[in-house]
């Protein structure tokens, strides 16, 4: 078997099991987190309707002006506190986090201590 399908069946059978776990509601939704080498993206998702209410990475303008790369813990921070912001403005102040297959750790944890920061709870 080729390592590159192993290591993405990894990924997927991680991902799979923290989402397990974790739905958003809407009441509640959730925050997911996804990271690239280069970027990062957090969405607040409504699962009970399959929407997405609030979305923010890297690569919107407002960001990628303010950082000079977007794969990096500063960057990470203003997403999470753009998504907060966001979120806020839409009247969502709950959430639950979804880290997806990526371990709570470096950039992943920068941008939900920011969102904590910002105002969100969970």
């Amino acid at each position: 078997m080729d390592h590159s399908r192993t290591i993405l069946r990894q990924r997927l059978r991680r991902r799979h099991r923290v989402r397990r776990h974790i739905r958003g509601t809407t009441e509640r939704p959730r925050l997911a987190v996804f990271r690239t080498h280069k970027h990062i993206y957090a969405q607040i998702i409504d699962d009970s309707v399959g929407r997405t209410l609030i979305s923010a990475s890297s690569m919107d303008k407002q960001i990628r002006d303010a950082v000079a790369f977007g794969g990096n813990k500063q960057a990470a921070e203003a997403i999470g506190k753009a998504v907060a912001e966001r979120a806020k403005a839409a009247g969502v102040t709950k959430v639950c986090f979804d880290r997806g297959e990526f371990r709570y750790h470096g950039r992943v944890a920068a941008l939900a201590d920011a969102a904590r920061a910002a105002g969100l709870e969970f």
